[in-house]
């Protein structure tokens, strides 16, 4: 079980910038965003589009992908990590064993990959086993993720953050995928 982190800790990176996850107080994940962007930080918030249905009307409503996480990307030297832990929402840099722990890049290129595509995405569920493959043309060229399903003319590429146990879906229809460790 991982351990949250301390602030008198300050667990930087000697290594330079990477990115970390941070788990956010429920709902509170788009106030975090504004507050570390407005102190000139990097900051990654996936968003899917929902359908809401309420009594009189139905919206579409742009949502947190992981609700209670985002992305920040950051040396965290002591000063930065202050600045972090202190805003109002923020409940833990998530971490192992007290020192936290950065996401791999090519992770969030992928995420970012699907996200910016024009191609349907949707939480799903975290997958431990699975083949890894890499997307080799199309839109998505590049994105890292697990095989699914295979159906007659379309597969299921799924990118999973291993760190927070959390995964999204995408549909591809006839894209060349190789495979990839």
């Amino acid at each position: 079980m991982a351990k949250e982190i301390s602030p008198d800790l300050e667990p930087w990176s000697p290594l330079g910038a990477a990115w970390y996850v941070i788990h956010t107080r429920s709902r509170h994940e788009a106030k975090v965003e504004e507050r570390l962007r407005e102190k000139g930080l990097e900051v990654f918030l996936p968003r899917v589009t929902v359908l809401s249905r309420r009594r009189d009307r139905r919206l579409y409503l742009q949502v947190p992908l992981f609700p209670g996480y985002l992305f920040i990307h950051s040396d965290l030297l002591p000063s930065v990590y202050r600045e972090v832990i202190k805003l109002s929402g923020f409940v833990r840099l998530l971490g192992v064993k007290g020192r936290h722990q950065p996401v791999p890049r090519e992770t969030v290129e992928s995420l970012r990959l699907m996200v910016s595509s024009d191609r349907p995405y949707y939480p799903w569920p975290y997958l431990e086993r699975g083949r890894r493959v890499r997307i080799a043309a199309g839109p998505l060229i590049g994105a890292e993720g697990i095989i699914l399903e295979r159906r007659a003319k379309k597969r299921r590429l799924v990118v999973a953050v291993e760190l927070f146990r959390r995964a999204v879906a995408v549909e591809l229809e006839d894209e060349a995928i190789e495979p990839w460790t």
